[in-house]
């Protein structure tokens, strides 16, 4: 038997597109870098990372 795709079903143009984020941190205390992910949707991505500096 053949299995059905849920992904099929669902109606794409409702549904937001979100786009993964990953910026660079910088410690103040010990200079060191770590990396923030964020999910948001893509037509906000610019202002996120506009904000951001």
């Amino acid at each position: 038997m053949a299995k059905k795709t849920v992904a099929g079903y669902r109606d794409k143009s409702k549904s937001k597109t979100f786009t993964k984020v990953v910026r660079c941190v910088k410690n103040p205390e010990t200079g060191a870098y770590t990396y923030k992910e964020d999910i948001v949707p893509t037509d906000m991505v610019k202002d996120f990372l506009k904000d951001q500096k």
